[in-house]
């Protein structure tokens, strides 16, 4: 028998702001249902109390950290699907990581910087698994299923509350919330996701989508945004 080399492959990785090294990709996270109109919208009832002890356990799924898309790239339509959706999305991008339970008062302290990004979904998968009562997986951590812009560090952004979160398909206005709807802030996901996971350094938490989920199609276009912060530029490969 023959040694067979392996391939060397490289890491992820997303263009920092500003830098010529860029930010290695340890885990993509996700939060789901985290926007009350994007609940509804997806036929569940939105949480009528702002009080963490009183909401339902946020839902968590992951991406592979090679699913990371460039800014300004046109992506193939994915295999296996007839109904690619759209989520736009805060992304958070860790510098330090934590062992244990992070506590909601130090979460943020864990926070290299800011993006905004697209949890891209295989709608139809997702929707036949549900009603099965299967798992999604499929239906989120696909190839290519996370266009991102360059990471904005912290001391240029510092830590984005309220600001506006829009995408824009073909130039029209399709989804847009501030992020001061969000049911879960950064630093309450973070201690959340804390007690399942050991955070690390190179972690991207994709913060969930306001109401407006909808198809993408072969020839579209889009800009995500985040006011004041970053946009991300992309489309589907005709």
């Amino acid at each position: 028998m023959h040694d067979i080399p392996l391939p060397v492959v490289p890491a992820a990785s997303v263009p920092i702001r500003g830098r010529s090294e860029p930010f290695a990709v340890h885990r993509i996270y996700c939060i789901g249902r985290n926007f009350a109109d994007h609940v509804k919208e997806m036929g569940y009832a939105a949480p009528v109390s702002t009080a963490i002890a009183d909401r339902a356990p946020p839902v968590f799924f992951m991406k592979p950290a090679d699913a990371v898309v460039a800014d300004g790239t046109l992506i193939p339509y994915p295999r296996g699907t007839s109904e690619l959706h759209h989520e736009v999305e805060l992304v958070v991008a860790l510098g330090g990581g934590s062992d244990g339970i992070v506590e909601i008062a130090d979460a943020l302290k864990l926070v290299f910087g800011y993006s905004v990004g697209l949890d891209l979904t295989r709608r139809d998968l997702q929707a036949n698994a549900k009603s099965k009562g299967l798992p999604w997986d499929v239906a989120k951590g696909f190839d290519r299923s996370a266009p991102i812009a360059p990471i904005v560090p912290l001391a240029e952004c510092g830590h984005p509350t309220a600001a506006l979160l829009t995408l824009k398909v073909n130039d029209r206005t399709v989804q847009t919330a501030p992020l001061s709807e969000m049911i879960f802030s950064v630093p309450e996901t973070l201690h959340e996701l804390s007690k399942l996971y050991d955070l690390r350094a190179g972690d991207l938490v994709f913060m969930g989508t306001p109401a407006g989920v909808g198809p993408l199609h072969p020839g579209d276009r889009y800009v995500a945004s985040v006011e004041g912060l970053a946009e991300l530029h992309g489309g589907i490969a005709d």
